[in-house]
């Protein structure tokens, strides 16, 4: 039997409570990071979104309806992560067929990018540009998912969120101080700062947010359907502010236009495909296959442990590590990657056995997936650099009355996108074309193309148990979402915690990357004795925004969001 070795236990979970509101709201209002009961369940980083989803289960809708019509409220409340002009990966549990689904929302590249298009701009030149905005998934992504699974049509799922973008939300400290972090870049653009530098500085906490040109946006997309963006006048109000960002008088940043074309929104099409799965402890662990890359890490670094006598923070470090290290090496948005491989028992055990007492040397080589495996089998390939993500992006679960469940990530990249809003549609460009890499860097299987699809870090995760869905957990954080999900699972399913504590667990993220990120927490607990094993750290003072969901049994759901992090969470249930 395998020995498993335990860290120290968790802080205890605390409540956020929102500032109080303006006379414009009726009563302050609390978000929760845990709720259990019945008849379904959520958890979102944001209340409004939270109470979204769980009026559409209370309305018979399910957890698909739920799931759109809460990211639609997102684009509202958490507009610096998601929008309808980003894109995202759902991975769906359908209860009646019994079978898992996964669909894949990630923007592309335009048709006239080429591998070069980034190469020689400094990163953070391409973070606010018009060059780096992909063409958006997110609304064919809902439609495909409603079509397909839902229950309710695309106009009933974008009303709550129109209510809120009306009627305005209650500014908290989150959301102040992501304003507060871009302002230096949304002042340079006439509509981003006409909507989110009000008087010229972010709106106060407690203040009112309101953005009735969103409200309208998605009333029309209600009354046009998704075609008026995907080759319709939305979508050339998209192109030309791509092509001509609106700059504000006296700006000097350089602003580089995009490639988009309106014939790029007429082609892009959201896509079924097929799950990752591993075998986890006799568990069955679901992901987002590429261009997400999340599936793929996750459930490599799962087996190598798996694989392992024993399992410590030490060893989850380094499952890590190797896995980033075939990440880099193997996957992208091309054709021919070894996915079967990489998730294979053969090559878990090839690589598990390369973890010894003490760190490896930095950086850890990629192994060959090529299906030939022996004893401790020393790499031989190069170890490729891990490129710059933004750490935004927002994740929910849901799950109904009938047992289908949902795990979504969306995202529109950076902390504000590119910083962009479309005149007069209050809404912000992605900037998800800087999840390639710049180059130069023959052979990498993320590099920009043509109708490519950056490749992803999102995680959503399925977790099921003789053939039940069991757990669902993801989170944002660009590369550290990989982390964040595996540090998650280990925690539960390792060293026994409690879903919740699992979740609020101070953080370590290794990428195969010379020194470890840890949150604060993490360092006071654990840098003493992992550093005798020769790892090194440095501070990261907040890794993921997680959310999750878990089966406990005779149709009770546990909900779980962050308890501190990015403001916490908020989780509800039908029926408490």
């Amino acid at each position: 039997m395998r020995r498993v070795l335990v860290p120290a236990a968790v802080a205890a979970a605390v409540l956020i409570a929102f500032v109080p509101a303006s006379p414009a709201v009726a009563a302050p209002q609390r978000k929760v990071p845990v709720a259990e009961g019945y008849g379904g369940a959520v958890a979102t980083v944001d209340l409004d979104a939270s109470k979204a989803a769980i009026s559409v289960l209370r309305k018979g809708g399910n957890a698909v309806d739920a799931a759109v019509a809460a990211g639609a409220v997102l684009g509202v409340t958490e507009p610096f992560s998601a929008g309808l002009t980003g894109g995202g990966f759902m991975v769906y549990y359908d209860a009646r067929k019994r079978k898992v689904y996964t669909i894949d929302g990630r923007e592309t590249a335009p048709r006239a990018m080429t591998s070069t298009s980034f190469e020689g701009i400094p990163f953070e030149e391409g973070v606010t540009s018009g060059l780096s905005a992909g063409v958006p998934g997110t609304l064919a992504n809902w439609d495909l998912a409603l079509r397909r699974f839902g229950t309710i049509s695309l106009k009933e799922a974008l009303k709550p969120a129109i209510t809120v973008a009306s009627r305005g939300f209650v500014v908290d400290q989150t959301f102040h101080d992501q304003t507060a972090a871009n302002q230096d870049r949304f002042q340079d653009f006439t509509s981003t700062a006409e909507l989110y530098l009000p008087n010229g500085a972010p709106p106060p906490v407690g203040s009112v947010f309101r953005n009735p040109d969103l409200a309208n946006t998605y009333r029309e997309l209600s009354r046009r359907g998704i075609g008026w963006l995907y080759g319709g006048q939305l979508g050339k109000e998209v192109v030309a502010t791509v092509k001509q960002p609106p700059l504000s008088p006296g700006v000097t940043r350089n602003v580089r236009p995009g490639l988009m074309e309106l014939s790029d929104l007429r082609d892009y099409r959201a896509l079924l495909r097929e799950p990752t799965k591993v075998d986890y402890h006799g568990m069955d662990v679901y992901g987002m296959a590429p261009p997400s890359s999340g599936g793929s890490t996750v459930g490599e670094a799962l087996n190598i442990l798996d694989a392992l006598p024993q399992v410590g923070l030490h060893e989850y470090l380094e499952a890590s590590r190797l896995a980033f290290a075939d990440r880099g090496a193997y996957v992208g948005d091309i054709p021919g990657v070894p996915l079967d491989e990489l998730l294979s028992d053969g090559f878990a055990k090839e690589r598990a056995c390369l973890i010894g007492d003490r760190a490896m040397a930095h950086p850890a080589a990629p192994g060959d997936p090529d299906g030939s495996y022996g004893p401790c089998a020393e790499p031989t390939g190069s170890a490729t650099p891990i490129a710059d993500e933004g750490p935004e992006t927002t994740h929910m679960v849901v799950a109904d009355r009938w047992g289908n469940v949902i795990a979504y990530n969306l995202t529109i990249e950076s902390t504000g996108g590119n910083g962009i809003v479309v005149p007069g549609r209050g809404v912000l460009l992605n900037n998800e074309l800087t999840d390639f890499t710049f180059g130069p860097a023959p052979g990498d299987p993320n590099l920009p193309g043509p109708g490519k699809r950056p490749r992803s870090s999102m995680a959503p995760t399925l977790v099921f148990k003789h053939g039940k869905p069991v757990l669902a957990v993801g989170s944002p954080g660009g590369s550290t979402i990989i982390t964040t999900v595996l540090q998650i699972l280990v925690n539960r399913y390792e060293f026994g915690m409690n879903l919740p504590d699992a979740l609020a667990a101070p953080r370590a993220t290794q990428r195969n990357t010379a020194q470890t990120q840890a949150e604060q927490a993490f360092l006071d607990q654990h840098q003493a004795e992992l550093e005798a094993k020769g790892h090194s750290f440095a501070l990261n003072p907040e890794i993921g925004a997680a959310t999750a969901l878990e089966f406990t049994g005779r149709g009770r759901i546990q909900a779980v969001a962050e308890p501190v992090r990015r403001g916490g969470g908020s989780a509800l249930v039908v029926r408490p």
